[in-house]
């Protein structure tokens, strides 16, 4: 009579997310409400004239609750500027990976931000009305890890020969503000094309203003 060898088998571990509990789906509805007021009011009245009341009013939530989440307008519109971020940068990344050389990489990855810009018009509308802030409130660790992975994408081409005497500090920040100025630009029009858009800065980066001639 043989041997019966009993085996036991575990269950694989569970990798599906479980739902959210009742007080983490709150706050969660109550940082996604602040957020969301804060869009509205910050495009209707710019950074400048809104207040923290504005914002409150706008959510319908008690102040205290907002406390809870945001110090100031200031935080409030840095996690605006944070979420379009990491929005984007998994676009961008996916960019990077399916280029073949630095030029697609260049004329991809300005596609995709600005096909962001036409399909977010909430975030655009924040963008364009607060220009001003968003020059001097640029420097969120979101936005910051953002432009350090761009750069850090130019300098892997010029290490490995595909760009020659190239500042790669200054290409990064000549790509990120013309991506912002013509994006901005292409928003106005009242039939924005990103690829048409994309077409015209990466020209502009990769050959001059040579590179911008009309075709035949």
């Amino acid at each position: 009579m043989s041997d019966t060898i009993e085996k036991t088998v575990k269950p694989a571990p569970d990798t599906t997310m479980k739902p959210l509990g009742k007080r983490e789906r709150t706050k969660a509805n109550n940082r996604e409400a602040i957020l969301a007021a804060a869009t509205e009011v910050f495009s209707e009245l710019g950074y400048g004239a809104t207040t923290v009341r504005d914002i409150i009013r706008q959510t319908g939530l008690a102040s205290g609750t907002f406390y809870n989440y945001f110090k100031s307008k200031e935080e409030v519109f840095e996690a605006l500027m944070d979420d379009s971020m990491m929005r984007i940068r998994p676009r961008l990344r996916a960019e990077r990976i399916r280029s073949r050389t630095f030029e697609e990489y260049i004329h991809n990855a300005l596609r995709a931000y600005f096909e962001f810009l036409v399909a977010d018009q909430s975030a655009h509308r924040v963008m364009r009305r607060n220009t001003g802030a968003l020059r001097v409130r640029m420097d969120t660790p979101e936005v910051i890890a953002g432009f350090e992975e761009i750069r850090t994408y130019i300098e892997e081409d010029i290490a490995a020969g595909k760009l020659r005497n190239v500042d790669g500090e200054y290409l990064t920040a000549a790509a990120i503000g013309l991506a912002q100025e013509i994006g901005e630009k292409m928003m106005l029009r009242e039939n924005p094309d990103p690829q048409e858009a994309a077409e015209f800065a990466a020209n502009l980066i990769l050959s001059g203003v040579p590179g911008l001639a009309l075709k035949d």
